[in-house]
């Protein structure tokens, strides 16, 4: 579960955007109050907000995500005790509240608004209050025994690494079984493999690198391996090519059927490469000799 906090003054506003029948809202906890509206129950906040009238962000804006797959099985009864074990992790339980869950997505999901004002006009400390709000739900999740905002994590860092190793796989297949000689070539087999190799064409209208697509994900090149940059890739192709796969004097390549002018930054990269073969080649020859 994860936990998001702050302090806004647009109380009535964003109380009734958590009431939004058509995001099929369903009160699931509230106290201290009695009015069935947000225009009521802003007028209730308002009545213990004037005795603290230097405090101009007076009320406490939460917001309480569970997992899709937990959201989808808690009940009214079951977010009416998370949100209330919440805001005792938060020292608010006496404040006037009120907490919405919100449906209408799959992520299911509860708005929690506080009046941050107590019965006696002093303002709660809203310092750091999102990293608060962060470790709260973390407790809460814990002792509810949900899955906790680091847990949710770590599964996307997983899923991540799995989805950069499959398509490093495909990407050393591909060089390997099949060689490409060109951009367009490669592009094609990575696409056969369910990979979706994008071109990223910077503000210059040049090639400074590639995306991946695959299962749901996009990740530059460099974020699936070093060895998939876009300067290696090139690298790469152009041995399979040997001669004629950089033009004109390395500045551009063939992409989609057209020359596609290389980045500086590539360029420049590919440059040193070609020289650095040069040479390794002349002192090769100069040995054997």
């Amino acid at each position: 579960m994860i936990g998001k906090g702050k302090s806004i003054s647009h109380t009535r506003a964003s109380m009734s955007y958590g009431w939004n029948q058509e995001k099929d809202a369903e009160v699931v906890y509230s106290k201290h109050l009695a009015g069935e509206t947000p225009k009521a129950i802003t007028e209730e906040f308002k009545i213990i907000q004037e005795q603290n009238a230097r405090c101009t962000n007076n009320t406490l804006s939460f917001v309480l995500s569970p997992t899709i797959e937990e959201g989808k099985e808690l009940n009214a009864k079951a977010l009416n005790e998370i949100t209330e074990k919440f805001l005792k992790e938060m020292k608010l339980q006496e404040h006037q509240a009120i907490g919405f869950v919100h449906r209408d997505r799959q992520h299911n999901h509860v708005h929690v608004y506080v009046n941050r004002i107590d019965f006696n006009g002093r303002a709660y400390n809203d310092g750091f209050i999102g990293k608060r709000s962060q470790q709260a739900a973390e407790n809460v999740a814990k002792e509810m025994g949900l899955t906790t905002a680091r847990e949710v994590q770590q599964e996307k860092l997983d899923r991540i690494k799995l989805i950069r190793f499959e398509i490093k796989q495909v990407h050393e297949k591909v060089m390997a079984e099949h060689r490409p000689k060109n951009l367009d070539r490669y592009i094609k087999l990575m696409k056969e493999n369910n990979v979706k190799v994008v071109p990223s064409i910077n503000k210059s209208n040049q090639l400074q690198g590639f995306r991946f697509e695959y299962k749901g994900h996009s990740l530059k090149g460099s974020e699936v391996h070093r060895s998939m940059s876009g300067s290696r890739l090139l690298m790469g192709i152009g041995e399979h090519a040997q001669k004629g796969f950089l033009q004109n004097q390395g500045r551009t390549v063939s992409l989609l059927g057209k020359a596609t002018e290389l980045s500086g930054n590539i360029a420049i990269k590919l440059a040193k490469t070609v020289i650095k073969q040069v040479i390794q080649k002349s002192a090769g020859f100069e040995i054997g000799y």
